[in-house]
């Protein structure tokens, strides 16, 4: 298991800072990107922050995203990914400058009965103190697991490996392109990452989405974490950061939502670590 400490959240501003303390923990690599854009004097403002589940009732989409309903946000859109198997909700806040909410759970019923009995095998160890938990969403991994069984996992669904992996914890936070002042477009921000070498998924391209999509978006490889397991500690890919071009509608506001062929190559970004 790899719980963390319990904190009672009591705000949002709270629990935006723990999401983003939480991520940058697992992965200090991620500050690095941060304090590019820092040192260029810009001010960074997140598009959305994104979490990973199964849709098992006591843990999936409806029941992580509680917490946020609780402080505001509202559900906007859902996105289908036919090929991973995947299920997805979006949430906005009335704040604008708030970041979005993006939270996918993996339909576990569609998949082969080897990955099925290993993700119940995780799932029995869940304990009902976890699931009542109000930071449940970056509460970490509430079971014991080998690396064995995530490499199994993986041969099947990269997603459900990083899950058995890292539980219930951010898996990107998004760098909206649009409040940058220096960089107006994704191409020189992803110049600029990869100037200060990092490397750029580039399933489906650098660039995911175009103009006519309303949405251009990018990301890093995932960095990579030693995480332990029953049978040893090893180093898997962990969490990305990804980059975000939003283009106006014709009534001029900035589309809101997501594009499902982007963000099934987004997803790719955690299938490698740098």
């Amino acid at each position: 298991m790899i719980l963390k400490s319990e904190v009672k959240v009591t705000s949002l501003e709270q629990l935006l800072e723990l999401l983003w303390t939480d991520y940058t923990e697992l992965n200090p690599s991620v500050k690095n990107v941060f304090q590019l854009f820092s040192a260029a004097n810009e001010k960074v403002v997140n598009d959305h922050v994104a979490f990973r589940t199964f849709n098992y009732p006591e843990m999936n989409i409806d029941v992580l995203s509680q917490t946020f309903l609780k402080f505001g946000y509202e559900y906007k859109d859902d996105y289908h990914f036919e090929e991973k198997k995947l299920y997805a909700k979006h949430f906005e806040h009335q704040n604008p400058l708030l970041p979005k909410i993006f939270i996918s759970e993996l339909l576990t019923e569609k998949f082969p009965k080897l990955v099925q009995d290993i993700l119940q095998k995780l799932r029995t160890q869940i304990s009902p103190s976890f699931l009542k938990r109000s930071d449940l969403c970056t509460a970490g991994r509430p079971w014991n697991t080998s690396h064995q069984d995530y490499l199994t996992l993986k041969e099947h669904s990269e997603y459900a490996a990083w899950m058995s992996a890292y539980g219930l914890r951010v898996n990107h936070f998004t760098v909206l392109i649009n409040e940058l002042k220096k960089f107006s477009t994704i191409t020189e921000v992803n110049n600029l990452l990869k100037k200060n070498g990092h490397q750029l998924n580039t399933s489906g391209g650098e660039i995911k989405g175009t103009a006519a999509d309303f949405l251009e978006q990018s990301s890093t490889l995932a960095y990579n974490a030693q995480v332990p397991f029953s049978d040893g500690t090893f180093t898997i890919p962990a969490c990305y950061y990804e980059f975000a071009y939003r283009h106006p509608l014709k009534s001029g506001k900035l589309f809101q939502g997501f594009v499902a062929k982007s963000a099934d190559k987004i997803f790719e970004s955690t299938n490698k670590g740098q």
